[in-house]
């Protein structure tokens, strides 16, 4: 049985995910196409990095079937000051190729991150924004410091043992929108240092305060 079982997070949680239910991902997307780009484009890299150059991008390539045409050298003053560009390049223009057409985007989990440069996270990220069913939880950097934390879970760098853990302690029926609440706590509140206690909507049920004492 986990360390973390039977604490009853759901009703704990619930205020949280009132706050944020539905809020949009901070990637300043219009449609799924552009945040399946931006999301591969993010990775080890700023959201608000990414918003700067989106729309440059999407007006030459506003969509997947533009974007099968791309090459390196075309690419290249669009997406040269994201960091590790080459490769995002590549995977951008190989998932361009394997799809043809925004409307193939994938809707599940086996299919998404079985395209280039969308892991997990990512999938999960996308598929919470597409509003189909959960089938994790997301952990991005936010939640992987945020949820051991709060003491949902225990402590590691590993998103995926982060997901793990959380699917293993959370309800399937709150998978779709926590992850994504304790990202946005973890950017507004839940900061590295200094963290609002006082603002937060869980603050009663969170371990913090007595790890600090």
């Amino acid at each position: 049985m986990n360390l973390f079982e039977n604490n009853n997070w759901e009703e704990k949680l619930q205020p949280l995910i009132d706050l944020y239910r539905d809020k949009k991902h901070p990637l300043a997307y219009d449609n799924i196409y552009q945040l399946m780009v931006m999301v591969v484009l993010s990775a080890q890299d700023s959201d608000a990095n990414i918003n700067k150059i989106a729309p440059g991008f999407f007006q030459k390539y506003p969509d997947f079937e533009s974007l099968s045409t791309a090459s390196f050298e075309t690419l290249f003053p669009l997406v040269n000051k994201v960091r590790n560009f080459n490769t995002k390049s590549s995977w951008l223009i190989e998932i361009a190729q394997t799809l043809k057409k925004d409307d193939n985007i994938p809707t599940n989990l086996p299919e998404l991150t079985a395209l280039k440069g969308i892991g997990r996270k990512s999938a999960n990220v996308i598929m919470r924004e597409m509003k189909v069913p959960a089938e994790g939880i997301i952990a991005d950097l936010h939640v992987i410091r945020v949820a051991p934390r709060i003491g949902l879970v225990t402590e590691t760098n590993d998103g995926n043992k982060i997901e793990k853990q959380l699917m293993q302690v959370l309800p399937k029926s709150i998978w779709g929108e926590i992850g994504m609440a304790i990202s946005f706590l973890g950017r507004e509140t839940c900061r590295p240092t200094n963290p609002k206690c006082n603002n937060c909507p869980i603050q009663n049920d969170c371990l913090y305060p007595l790890k600090t004492i």
